[in-house]
């Protein structure tokens, strides 16, 4: 008697397949969002942003070498923090304020063309071969001013230019690419500063690379203010902190970072560590954050859709004083940068949610002022915290400066945001 196979379970051969499709959906929504890149004029920020901040982080990497070559002192390499706080402090907040009134384009456009003459200038002293800490800390003072007019109107353009519900998936993207030019600037700068001439070379790089970025932003449309902004000058400064000062979501949001920024931040230690620690590697230990960041950046779908951000943001920088606290801990190079990878990876998750909450938080007619804002705190923030390093370094001991510093920041941190209720139940979808 003949048989008939059975027929197979439709059930059993389905699941493979379901299971394939649950794997492909999960891995499209932890993936970086794109859909900003639709944006003709998004895509070119983002390769200005991407080709200026290759060289930036090369010069970045040059000059503190530089100073701690002249001077064998991290003294020093935290004054050219200092040097570059002030300018950010004035024109960051001087510069929010003038782009809520003028083309923002046109803002950007000059004060990089500032910043790019600066670069020339550096070059300059170096193939002169003048040897002055002074000049490179004055060169560094008028970088950090352009610097800081361009970050300001450039970050209140992406608003402007992408819809509402994408902006936090242009942030992503854009310190997605960020994080590759810091990446690539200290590998760059650390193989160019092994040549002869290798200074040279470092500065000739950020140049050229930089023109680049000049080209992008001449390419924008222009971007006038569509709101009256209240005040000019002075004025309109007081009024933009006056609206942060109103909002203790905002205001925690920049707390927090300063904190993070000011004690949990070992830049201007690495020259000291590169050479008394680990024999090398100076390179790698100013890449390492970076590249923690950019692995972070590439799966970050899920960063949108996280409602309590006050909390992941409180999340992320504890996570980030912690590898920090970790890694000044080793005397091992490539365990001190592991744990740099995943402070990195912890720092582009609390920036997207600063800068998310900032921008959606404020009218189009602040936005200039709170990028300002923002600009000084993440960028003067972390000058502030090379002096704070250098001189702790100077006067205690290496471990001290470096981990210490970050444990007294986690401790703040938490306090800081359990005591103030709005910002630890801010609920993004209840805006």
């Amino acid at each position: 008697m003949s048989t008939t196979p059975e027929a197979p379970d439709r059930q059993s051969t389905n699941e493979p397949r379901a299971r394939a499709g649950r794997l492909a959906g999960g891995i499209r929504r932890a993936a970086v969002d794109t859909r900003p890149l639709a944006v003709p004029a998004y895509r070119r920020v983002l390769v200005g942003q991407g080709a200026s901040l290759v060289g930036t982080m090369v010069t970045e990497a040059t000059v503190p070498v530089q100073i701690y070559q002249m001077s064998h002192s991290s003294l020093y390499v935290g004054l050219a923090g200092l040097a570059g706080f002030v300018p950010i402090l004035v024109f960051g907040l001087y510069g929010g304020a003038i782009a809520d009134r003028v083309d923002r384009r046109r803002l950007c456009l000059w004060s990089s063309l500032g910043t790019w003459v600066v670069t020339i200038a550096l070059l300059a002293q170096t193939l002169l071969n003048v040897r002055s800490e002074v000049l490179l800390l004055v060169l560094v003072a008028v970088q950090a001013a352009g610097f800081a007019t361009a970050s300001s109107a450039r970050g209140a353009i992406i608003p402007r230019i992408v819809p509402s519900e994408l902006v936090p998936a242009a942030n992503t993207l854009s310190f997605t690419v960020g994080n590759i030019g810091q990446i690539l600037g200290p590998l760059v700068a650390g193989v160019l500063l092994t040549l002869p001439h290798g200074f040279g070379y470092a500065y000739a790089a950020d140049a050229v690379l930089f023109t680049l970025s000049l080209y992008s932003t001449f390419r924008l449309p222009a971007i006038e203010p569509t709101g009256a902004a209240i005040g000019s000058g002075i004025r309109a400064v007081v009024e933009g902190l006056r609206f942060i000062g109103g909002s203790p979501v905002l205001l925690m949001s920049f707390a927090v970072d300063i904190a993070a920024m000011v004690l949990a931040m070992p830049n201007a230690l690495f020259p000291e560590a590169a050479a008394t620690r680990f024999h090398g590697g100076i390179g790698v230990l100013y890449s390492a954050v970076a590249i923690g960041s950019l692995a972070a950046g590439l799966c970050s779908g899920w960063i949108a859709r996280i409602r309590r951000q006050g909390v992941a943001l409180t999340v992320a920088v504890v996570g980030w004083a912690t590898a920090i606290t970790l890694a000044g801990l080793t005397h091992t190079l490539w365990l001190a940068v592991l744990f740099l990878v995943l402070a990195g990876a912890a720092d582009l998750v609390s920036a997207v949610y600063r800068q998310t909450i900032l921008q959606t938080w404020a009218p189009d007619e602040m936005r200039g002022r709170m990028q300002g804002v923002f600009t000084v705190v993440v960028t003067g923030g972390p000058r502030l915290g090379d002096l704070r390093a250098g001189a702790m370094a100077a006067s205690t001991t290496l471990v001290i400066a470096w981990s210490g510093s970050a444990l007294v920041c986690i401790l703040l941190v938490v306090v800081g945001a359990l005591a103030v209720r709005p910002f630890w139940r801010y609920d993004a979808a209840r805006r």
